[in-house]
């Protein structure tokens, strides 16, 4: 019968309402007169019926005005109860007024009575349909504890509560003060009582709902919740929020930035914002991981113009369309210059920089995946090397006052070509700012950068959600970790403190040991690790060796003497450098090799440069290897036909 009435169109749901209203207004009118009255069977008289209709039909009237009936029950709100007030005083004054002008003998306490009843009849129908409507939801979701009891998570309960999936049965609070009081009904418990509660409301759900100028040590707050093995989930920042890329109840995996272990590097936004304000910007690999990060920071600082320079079409189009909405929802008024190119086709870019007037160029097209550049080296070394020569003369020659270059920790002593190409890239940089003056070239280094393309993260979200197994190489491997807007922040710093061939470095902090991160993924995932003592667990751990190229430590620091500057978390490296005649040289070699596609040469060129490149394992290049096969076939075919023609013979 209920559902049936769920069902009804909503005029129908309005008739009932204006019915139900109107029983109970004429009966809150009855018992006001039997309360005061002390009459148990008080019959009114016809003029008192008479005020009690007309205040019914005008109170009505009052509350289709304010309108009550337009609310739907279900989704009732705080607002929906003051209009009932505001109806409802206004009906005693009505009665009041009627009782006064038809002369009708009215108590002075009865309209006070009628006030209280009225909206005790009118409200509470409103609140027990919203109770039966919501109790069966209710019961369908899934019970989540809410950790942070601030605004955030009092946003997020009251969205949560209007959802269809998610109910909040429980806040987590980090003031002890607070253990065991109410927030909105929910029972609010303080962090040390969290497993036990846990268990008590089968929380299957924890969702971090932190205050972004919150003190809490969430690498801390991670280890208290790792044990309980319950899924651990975030929402979106005030930042996305207020920008309108998220909603308060978009629940999404835990940022694993929190397992870091340091506080993020927070960047001189003075010092950057003078060398970025007025300024035409151009920013190379504009669709990658980091370059798509560096446009959305540098857009934020008023910049005159971005030059957005892609060679892949859709993440241009992506950066570009995402930039637009930045630009529109904060009133920037930046002038967007979308442009398809390659970074090893000088022409192109030094006819961009020209054209636009670019002044800053941030350099962050790069091939950057070990394996595939292990595999395919020579184009490798194009874009990672000739890439940034050929845009680095572009700029001198096109006047640009600074170039940034975006390396890596891999380029500290590489044991792959990777690696090595960024090295040589940077001894570029380094022998071009000697070479001339006019424009400062600076160079940032750091470790993997979380979320990245190139990054373990997702790969190891993915094949938790696929039920496993996690493949790790080794078991004692370890990297440093930043997030994007950190690494990109580290950027635009360096490139307002580089004086000439500078080479940066961030103080990280600890490193992260890989098979840890990825046990930590699990338990906060809420599922268990397989292994021999709990062959019933959910997600298996698998090592599958070093790949190509890869090393089990990364480093930051060639040399062991870094200078501080005036960023307290930013060194700046001391490191060996080559005259540009040496590197000219170098890069006709390597040039000449390239094009002859001799892969042999280009790693020893790669061995005998200044790098500190020591190859850890054999040529792994496919398209060299597969020639190889095919010469020794060749060779191998033509000795067993000289066998035969000797038979033969």
């Amino acid at each position: 019968m209920f559902q049936k009435f769920l069902g009804f169109p909503r005029i129908y749901k309005r008739l009932i309402s204006l019915a139900s209203d109107s029983f109970f207004l004429f009966f809150a009118f009855w018992a006001a007169f039997a309360l005061r009255l002390e009459q148990q069977f008080w019959v009114p008289s016809y003029q008192q019926l008479l005020v009690s209709a007309l205040t019914v039909v005008f109170t009505l009237a009052i509350f289709m005005r304010l309108g009550l009936y337009r609310a739907v029950i279900r989704f009732l709100s705080d607002k929906a109860f003051l209009t009932i007030i505001y109806g409802v005083a206004a009906s005693s004054a009505i009665f009041i007024v009627l009782g006064y002008l038809l002369q009708v003998p009215v108590p002075r306490s009865v309209p006070i009575i009628y006030a209280a009843l009225a909206f005790i009849f009118v409200g509470g129908t409103r609140l027990s349909v919203r109770m039966l409507v919501n109790h069966p939801r209710h019961r369908a979701k899934e019970a989540v504890a809410i950790i942070g009891a601030g605004p955030t998570g009092r946003q997020l309960a009251t969205a949560l509560n209007q959802g269809t999936e998610y109910d909040p049965v429980m806040f987590v609070t980090f003031d002890r003060s607070n253990h065991k009081s109410l927030i909105n009904g929910v029972s609010v418990f303080s962090i040390e009582h969290i497993e036990k509660n846990a268990l008590k409301f089968r929380v299957r759900r924890l969702l971090l709902a932190l205050e972004p100028d919150s003190r809490v040590d969430r690498r801390d707050l991670l280890k208290r919740l790792e044990p309980l093995s319950i899924p651990v989930q975030t929402v979106p920042s005030i930042s996305e929020l207020v920008a309108g890329q998220a909603r308060i109840n978009d629940i999404r995996d835990l940022e694993l930035e929190d397992l870091l272990g340091r506080d993020p590097v927070r960047p001189d936004n003075a010092m950057v914002a003078a060398s970025l304000h007025g300024k035409v910007v151009m920013v190379s690999g504009a669709g990658g991981s980091i370059g798509s990060e560096l446009c959305r920071q540098i857009i934020r600082h008023h910049p005159k113009a971005l030059v957005l320079f892609e060679q892949s079409e859709f993440s241009l189009y992506a950066i570009e369309r995402e930039l637009i909405s930045i630009n529109r929802a904060e009133g920037l008024a930046v002038e967007l210059h979308p442009l398809l190119g390659s970074v090893t086709h000088r022409r192109r870019c030094e006819t961009v920089i020209r054209s636009f007037g670019v002044q800053m160029v941030y350099h962050a097209a790069a091939y950057k995946h070990v394996p595939l550049v292990e595999q395919n080296i020579i184009e490798g070394v194009q874009n990672n090397v000739f890439g940034t020569w050929h845009m680095a003369e572009a700029a001198i020659a096109a006047g640009v006052e600074r170039f940034v270059l975006i390396s890596t920790d891999k380029a500290v002593r590489p044991t792959n070509v990777m690696g090595a190409s960024k090295r040589l890239a940077e001894l570029v940089l380094q022998g071009l700012a000697q070479r001339q003056d006019g424009t400062r070239f600076s160079m940032v280094r750091f470790g993997n950068v979380l979320g990245s393309s190139g990054s373990v993260v997702p790969l190891f979200r993915d094949q938790i959600r696929d039920g496993g197994p996690i493949t790790v190489t080794h078991p004692d491997i370890i990297r440093y970790f930043m997030t994007i807007p950190e690494a990109s922040q580290l950027v635009l710093q360096a490139g307002s403190m580089g004086e000439g061939g500078d080479v940066f470095v961030l103080n990280m902090g600890e490193p992260v040991k890989i098979a840890e991160l990825a046990r930590k993924m699990i338990h906060l995932m809420g599922l268990t690790e397989k292994n021999d003592e709990r062959p019933g667990g959910d997600i298996e751990l698998i090592f599958s060796g070093l790949r190509p190229g890869e090393k089990l430590y990364e480093e930051l620091l060639i040399g062991d003497n870094p200078q501080g500057t005036a960023h307290p978390r930013i060194m700046m490296a001391r490191e060996v450098s080559m005259v540009w005649p040496e590197i000219e040289l170098l890069l006709e070699k390597l040039m000449l090799a390239s094009h002859n596609f001799d892969c042999l040469e280009v790693v020893d060129l790669l061995r005998n440069a200044p790098t500190g490149y020591t190859p850890s394992s054999d040529m792994a290049d496919l398209v060299w290897n597969r020639s190889a096969e095919e010469s020794w076939q060749l060779v191998k075919d033509g000795t067993e036909k000289a066998k035969i023609r000797r038979l033969n013979s």
